[in-house]
């Protein structure tokens, strides 16, 4: 046996473990919950937590918790040891099946926006058995949802849930007309590629910016950077080999199919990429895979950054999410087949998407928003901020032709002629790919490419399972009530062509053509962070969230006030960072070098010869220009930010005066202080350099 097969999944509670573990009878039971969703028995999941502690105890654990995700967008976790007393005093290990279904946590003192207050503070927690529980630094994770006293959710898992049920059940309707008698479930599933970056340790702990907020707020540009394309899939360095594979056998462990690993773009830049699974575990396993970046970094003296642009003037880091919809008898929903123009199931379905991203553009759009986001999106190396669609030629060809009613003529799986005769004939996949697009069909599924990377894809896969649920749901209406299935289908494909064409793009979305295209076809082009949260308040879009009960109108607005207090308090953090490194630490250092080329002008003229020091007089005069410029634009920075921090009462308003004015003084700031940085002497610049950070490993 192999090393991966005998570590891959040895710390997951998984369903061959259940098997063997578990009472045939109770398995059963247990795998119809999962499978069906039905109701969990209280007597099953004592006896589950029986069988779940002994074996989490034979695994070395000591302790259980009720592993979720707040508001935060990353995990929380309580831990309680499986200790009770007895009677007489001694210790007895026990966990009971109450313990594994209901925890309880502090609702107020994670993001709630008004759901919760200090006074009002229970919440709860409840086990997710669609996601097996596993063993992490002796502990027993439980996966669960987190919600108010009230029953207000008040994580991402409980909304991602309630999504999948909607879309498998209006998804089955319309495949239940299309003859297939066997469905019973839909269900998404996600691929979420992940990129970072690695720098070395003792480099991090000289900058505070990235201690505090995860990037650099200064730093110019190194002599070299990425433009020679020499990082991209390269040579990986040892000692990043060495994290990898300590990393991918951390992960394996937790069952989590790591399988793809290579540089990125960016100097230091690098991605990892899991197999498919289901968008619930995807997500758990994406939450494990960020946190396993960052632990097994510091045990090789590294630091794994996850900010969506840690470093100016060099490629950002996002996630791309690849999604895709499975049913229960094999079927995958965008597989185009051989001829894609006469699947006319896998076109009903394409169009569901299609319609549903065009019409919900603005909460797509807002699903990869988040403040370190802005600094990436639409700058010539991730998707632009306006939501379209590639479908490649092929496809796009065959929509355009059921329209006008040509026969349709189609190249699919053309061979691909390399000109080698020793090579082997490659198959065309059905579509291109095209990277400057957001959403882009890639053959068999949609690559969502527009997450942040230090972002939940929770957010990414409940608002596009929601939509596409709505559209799916119009379907079956339709096709419920026609006379003729095949020509309502026609018709519905049709229609959806016309009124939603305008989404499908498969040109350069880099290209200042395609933005004024966009804006012709009246497309949104949602530029910041703070404008996309405006979103959750449109009527239109609490209403569909509503009747798919993915959410209520108050948990909808209670995302608009945590997602705006975020970013306020990512900018506040920021600027505030700012302001000290600036004063602490880089203008001193700046005061100091114009000192010395001072007092090097003074010893010159008094060393008693005459030569030509106007080299000095000019880098002096220089340098007092840009040291008289820093600090006045510190002042005005303060002043901003003590005016974003005091004179409103309007959430929105203070969110949009920190995006248009704090933000703005900040960049100011930076670029003369990056100016100075290229003159004032390494010697006396007090942190590290992007030429130190990202060559250093």
């Amino acid at each position: 046996m192999n090393l991966i097969s005998q570590i891959f999944g040895s710390n997951v509670y998984n369903d061959s473990v259940m098997r063997e573990r578990l009472p045939k009878a109770t398995y059963k039971a247990l795998k119809k919950t999962i499978d069906e969703g039905l109701p969990l028995d209280f007597e099953i999941a004592d006896v589950v937590a029986s069988s779940m502690k002994d074996w989490a105890i034979e695994k070395g654990a000591t302790h259980y918790t009720h592993w979720f995700q707040p508001m935060t967008g990353i995990t929380a976790e309580k831990h309680d040891s499986f200790i009770n007393a007895t009677a007489d005093g001694k210790a007895i290990l026990e966990f009971s099946g109450r313990e594994l279904i209901k925890g309880e946590a502090d609702g107020s003192s994670f993001p709630s926006g008004g759901l919760r207050v200090t006074f009002e503070a229970r919440g709860y927690t409840a086990w997710d058995c669609t996601s097996p529980a596993f063993i992490k630094n002796n502990t027993l994770y439980i996966p669960t949802a987190f919600c108010s006293y009230t029953g207000e959710t008040l994580d991402k898992k409980t909304p991602l849930l309630r999504s999948i049920e909607c879309l498998s059940k209006n998804a089955v309707r319309v495949l239940k007309l299309f003859g297939n008698e066997n469905v019973t479930k839909a269900t998404p599933t996600v691929g979420a590629e992940q990129e970072y970056f690695l720098i070395d340790k003792k480099m991090y702990d000289k900058r505070k910016d990235l201690i505090f907020t995860g990037r650099t707020l200064f730093g110019s540009k190194a002599p070299k950077g990425q433009e020679m394309d020499d990082h991209y899939y390269g040579s990986i360095k040892a000692r990043v080999s060495s994290f990898m594979k300590d990393l991918d056998r951390e992960l394996w462990k937790l069952g989590i199919f790591a399988k793809t690993e290579h540089n990125e773009v960016a100097p230091a830049q690098h991605e990892l990429a899991p197999i498919f699974t289901t968008s619930n575990i995807a997500t758990d396993h994406n939450q494990l895979i960020m946190e396993l970046l960052k632990t097994v970094a510091l045990k090789h003296g590294l630091v794994c950054l996850l900010h969506e642009k840690p470093f100016a003037g060099v490629n950002g880091s996002g996630k791309h999410n690849n999604w895709s919809l499975s049913t229960n008898d094999g079927q995958n929903l965008f597989d185009p087949g051989k001829t894609p123009h006469e699947n006319v199931q896998f076109l009903l379905f394409l169009c569901a998407v299609i319609k549903a991203v065009d019409e919900y553009a603005d909460l797509i759009r807002l699903s990869g928003a988040n403040p370190g986001n802005d600094h990436r999106l639409g700058t010539s190396e991730a998707p632009p901020s306006i939501i379209s669609i590639f479908l490649g030629d092929e496809l796009t060809k065959i929509l355009e032709q059921i329209v006008s009613g040509e026969n349709i003529e189609t190249n699919c799986l053309e061979k691909l002629m390399v000109g080698v005769k020793t090579l082997p004939e490659l198959r065309k996949d059905t579509t291109d790919r095209n990277r400057t697009s957001p959403f882009a069909f890639t053959g068999n599924k949609f690559e969502f490419r527009m997450v942040g990377s230090s972002a939940s894809i929770a957010s990414a896969n409940f608002f596009l399972n929601t939509a596409v649920a709505d559209v799916l749901e119009q379907f079956a209406d339709r096709l419920e009530k026609a006379k003729d299935f095949s020509k309502e289908v026609n018709s519905i494909i049709k229609d959806v062509v016309k009124e939603n064409g305008r989404i499908i793009f498969n040109g350069n979305g880099y290209s200042d053509e395609w933005v004024k295209e966009a804006e012709r076809r009246g497309l949104p082009n949602i530029k910041s962070y703070v404008e996309a949260i405006a979103c959750l308040l449109k009527e239109k879009n609490i209403a569909v969230m509503e009747k798919q009960k993915v959410f209520s109108r108050v948990e909808m607005h209670s995302r608009y006030e945590i997602s705006l207090e975020k970013y306020i308090k990512t900018i506040n953090i920021e600027a505030m960072t700012m302001l000290e490194i600036s004063k602490r630490q880089l203008l001193p250092a700046c005061i100091k070098f114009e000192t010395e080329i001072a007092r090097s002008i003074n010893e010159i003229k008094n060393c008693g010869v005459e030569v030509d020091i106007s080299a000095n007089t000019d880098l002096l005069k220089e340098t007092a220009s840009l040291v008289s410029q820093f600090k006045k634009e510190i002042s005005l920075l303060e002043n901003s930010l003590s005016k974003a921090q005091h004179s409103f009462e309007d959430t929105f308003e203070q969110a949009m005066f920190y995006r248009q004015d704090v933000f703005a003084r900040m960049e100011t700031l930076r670029t003369v202080v990056d100016e100075l940085e290229c003159i004032v002497a390494s010697s006396i610049w007090p942190i590290p350099t992007y030429a130190d950070i990202l060559f250093n490993i």
